[in-house]
């Protein structure tokens, strides 16, 4: 049984000014999957995945044409992006809690989409850190500055900000990159949990997480998508050579 299309890709191309960053890229995104973005750095992994909550709006100077389309629904036209974005979440690479309490960070989404009632926060607030595995360890200083808590601790919070708005796709942007072996272990572990109910696209550089987590991978290389596939059959018969050489380490 094929997966069903969460994003449908077609022939999206991106400028930065006259710089061609993205080339004709197609591919669909399949709902409740991990799909691993894969590729050197300045290959345009993350400007691809900035297109998908329309992110690169705010750099100047950028231009896009092609297709985006968001469970059949154009998101590169005319269209409300504060709320495209409460529906495509984002984890950036450095964990980046707001300077306040836990509890403030993961409310400031619902807060800012008009949920006022403080009951109903409570829920949000415990139903995210329990989703981002977090709840056990920061139940007790929910109203202590989220600064204060770990590197990885930081992270899980950032994703459970991201959580509680409730989206459908998560993006995360390299997020174990500045994290110690252990706490990557519980993002990579965490990932795997959420794909139950979200559709996650993760940008990594580690050729091993791809492999641990992802159900596809798509490599690109110089703002072109080389090849997309099972991640199962870009790491051990890969169609292009690029990509054989790219996973063997051979240059990137």
């Amino acid at each position: 049984m094929k997966p069903e299309t969460k994003i449908s890709v077609r022939d999206l191309n991106l400028y930065y000014g006259s710089f061609h960053a993205l080339k004709n890229i197609s591919m669909d995104i399949c709902r409740c999957e991990i799909t691993a973005l894969i590729g050197p750095s300045g290959c345009g992994k993350s400007t691809f995945l900035k297109t998908l909550n329309r992110m690169n709006d705010l750099v100047g100077n950028v231009r896009v044409t092609g297709s985006i389309r968001l469970d059949g629904c154009e998101i590169l036209g005319d269209i409300d992006v504060t709320a495209l974005r409460k529906r495509v979440g984002m984890v950036f690479q450095k964990p980046n809690p707001f300077p306040m309490s836990i509890y403030d960070n993961v409310a400031f989404g619902p807060r800012i989409h008009g949920t006022k009632k403080k009951s109903l926060l409570d829920e949000i607030v415990e139903e995210s850190l329990r989703s981002a595995a977090l709840w056990d360890e920061v139940r007790d200083r929910l109203y202590r500055s989220a600064l204060g808590i770990s590197g990885g601790q930081q992270q899980r919070l950032c994703i459970a900000r991201a959580l509680a708005t409730r989206p459908e796709v998560l993006l995360m942007d390299e997020p174990t990159s500045a994290l110690d072996p252990i706490s990557t272990m519980k993002i990579e572990e965490l990932c795997v949990q959420l794909k139950k109910e979200y559709t996650i696209v993760i940008v990594t550089h580690n050729m091993q997480q791809a492999g641990r987590i992802s159900d596809r991978t798509a490599f690109f290389l110089l703002g072109e998508l080389v090849e997309y596939d099972t991640t199962r059959k870009i790491f051990s018969r890969p169609g292009d050579e690029r990509t054989e050489l790219y996973i063997a380490g051979k240059f990137g």
